[in-house]
C-alpha cells in the first residue's frame, strides 16, 4: 500500500464532462458502463442475437476504480459481473431484474486490463440462471458470480 497513488483530479472532470456528452440510458452506452470504461463482445459473432451465450466486457482497471489497498473494488468487480450477465440476457432474451447474486472474491484484481464473462446457466421463459467471471490483467481468476434473474411478466 502506497501513500503515492493518487486520482488525477483533472483525468476526473476531463472523463465526467466526456461521458456526460456522450452516454445514453440504454444498454452498454448508459452513464456508469462508460464512466468504467466498459467494451462488450457478443459471442459468438457469427450468432444471432437470440443465440449468443456469452458476454465478454474488458476495461481498465485505474486508480478511479482501485480501493486504497491497490486492487479493484470489490464493489465494481460485482457490478461488473451484474452488468456482463444482465447485457447478456437483454441481448438474448429480454430485459430481466437480478433478483440474488451471490459473489465469491478469489484474489485481488491489479491495474490493467481485466476481462469478465457473463453466461447462462439455465435459460427459462420466467427465470434465467446465471455465472459471470472476472479475471485480471494477470490473467487468472479474481472473482466468480452467480445470479438469478427474473423476466418481467
Amino acid at each position: 500500500m502506497s501513500n503515492e497513488r493518487k486520482v488525477d483530479p483533472a483525468e476526473v472532470r476531463d472523463h465526467i464532462d466526456s461521458i456526460l456528452g456522450s452516454y445514453e440510458q440504454v444498454f452498454e452506452k448508459f452513464f456508469l458502463s462508460k464512466f468504467m470504461g466498459l467494451n462488450f463482445d457478443y459471442l459468438p459473432h457469427e450468432a444471432a442475437d437470440a443465440d449468443k451465450d456469452h458476454l465478454r466486457v474488458t476495461f481498465e482497471v485505474n486508480e478511479m476504480l482501485m480501493n486504497p489497498q491497490g486492487s479493484l473494488h470489490g464493489g465494481i468487480m460485482a457490478a461488473v459481473m451484474d452488468i456482463s450477465m444482465g447485457h447478456l440476457l437483454g441481448k438474448t432474451i429480454g430485459m430481466g431484474i437480478t433478483i440474488e447474486m451471490k459473489t465469491q472474491y478469489l484474489r485481488p484484481a491489479k491495474k490493467g486490463l481485466a476481462t469478465v464473462e457473463g453466461r447462462f446457466i439455465k435459460k427459462g421463459r420466467t427465470l434465467s440462471f446465471m455465472e459471470s467471471r472476472l479475471w485480471g490483467s494477470d490473467g487468472k481468476l479474481a472473482a466468480v458470480a452467480t445470479a438469478t434473474w427474473k423476466m418481467p411478466s
